[in-house]
């Protein structure tokens, strides 16, 4: 299948809020939540995808012609490729029930691993789905990584216990999840983790522990002292605050504040091989794509994920070459102009 056929076929399976739009771009969904939307004023995820656009990449072709290497080491595995497949959750109330969480997981985990890649799993009201991912992870020598709710300590432990038992590669928390309701109604400590707390549950995980929400400098410092091997520099996709920058425009400053003592990752609105290298080139060492990955597996499964990676990873090479840059780390801000 080509990948407008995957679109194509996904528009019979998803719905009825997502559209499969030909670029997910956050225009057609807007507020629209529960869905794929985002929160009032609906503008962020669209922002999301509009300032990698204004990004421009430098051609170079004054270098020596070679296959341009696109691993990528993290936390001491190298895999194939610095594009990871984003957390998502309660899938039959924002896309339809084609997949449940855990039957879409078991798929994304393993394609993933297979791929060269990894998945980052959703984590849910219902404990069953966290717990059924892990166990799909040591199927594949436990390369994924769970994403546990800010809960409180006491569940977030229990959590950990799955994630340790099962042998998974690494863990994450989204604290940019603190604002769903779900989690403001329980008590105590829901929600907003200090330094100290966070500390405390990394210190537990005792494997690479991952904090995505990540918005400015000073958060990204904070993540350092907690003592987290990894950071997603995210917004949720803007479903739980409104009125917030793009990655895009925060990316550069959290990049220079811990660029080197911790790994960065970046998610929203990165849609193109080219948004790939964008982001490398503003600081990031690999992205998460979410909803575009979900959008073609609901399309043709395991194929659709081969078919939009294929995609991702053709575009990203052939910007390599025409920009210069052989391997990733070639990749920096010389090799974009922003006006």
């Amino acid at each position: 299948m080509t990948y407008n056929e995957v679109l194509a076929a996904a528009r019979g399976q998803i719905g009825p809020y997502c559209k499969a739009c030909p670029v997910c771009n956050g225009r057609a969904c807007g507020n629209t939540m529960p869905g794929p939307g985002c929160k009032y004023p609906g503008q962020t995820a669209a922002r999301n995808y509009d300032k990698w656009q204004e990004i421009c990449v430098n051609m170079d072709t004054l270098c020596a012609n070679v296959d341009p290497d696109i691993s990528f080491e993290m936390f001491g595995h190298r895999f194939s490729v610095p594009i990871f497949a984003a957390p998502l959750g309660a899938l039959p109330m924002h896309y339809g029930d084609k997949y449940r969480d855990q039957d879409y997981n078991a798929l994304l985990v393993r394609v993933s691993a297979e791929y060269g890649s990894m998945a980052l799993t959703g984590d849910g009201v219902d404990p069953e789905i966290m717990k059924a991912a892990v166990l799909d992870m040591a199927k594949v020598g436990g390369i994924g990584c769970p994403t546990i709710k800010p809960w409180n300590k006491e569940f977030v432990f229990e959590k950990l216990d799955a994630v340790k038992a099962a042998g998974a590669f690494c863990a994450a928390m989204d604290v940019d999840g603190a604002g769903l309701p779900f989690l403001k109604a329980m008590n105590p400590n829901a929600g907003s983790k200090s330094v100290a707390e966070m500390k405390e549950i990394i210190d537990y995980a005792g494997i690479p522990f991952i904090i995505k929400g990540i918005m400015t400098p000073d958060g990204a410092r904070k993540a350092v002292e907690a003592g987290a091997a990894g950071i997603v520099v995210s917004n949720h996709g803007g479903r739980v605050q409104g009125g917030v920058p793009s990655t895009a425009e925060v990316l550069p400053a959290i990049a220079e504040a811990v660029k080197g003592e911790i790994t960065i990752l970046v998610d929203g609105g990165i849609r193109s091989g080219v948004d790939v290298f964008r982001a490398i080139a503003l600081g990031a060492d690999g992205v998460l794509i979410g909803r575009p990955i979900l959008t073609v597996i609901y399309g043709a499964g395991e194929e659709g994920y081969k078919v939009y990676m294929d995609k991702i990873v053709g575009e990203l090479k052939s910007t390599m070459t025409m920009c210069g840059a052989a391997t990733l780390k070639d990749i920096d801000w010389s090799k974009v102009w922003m006006g």
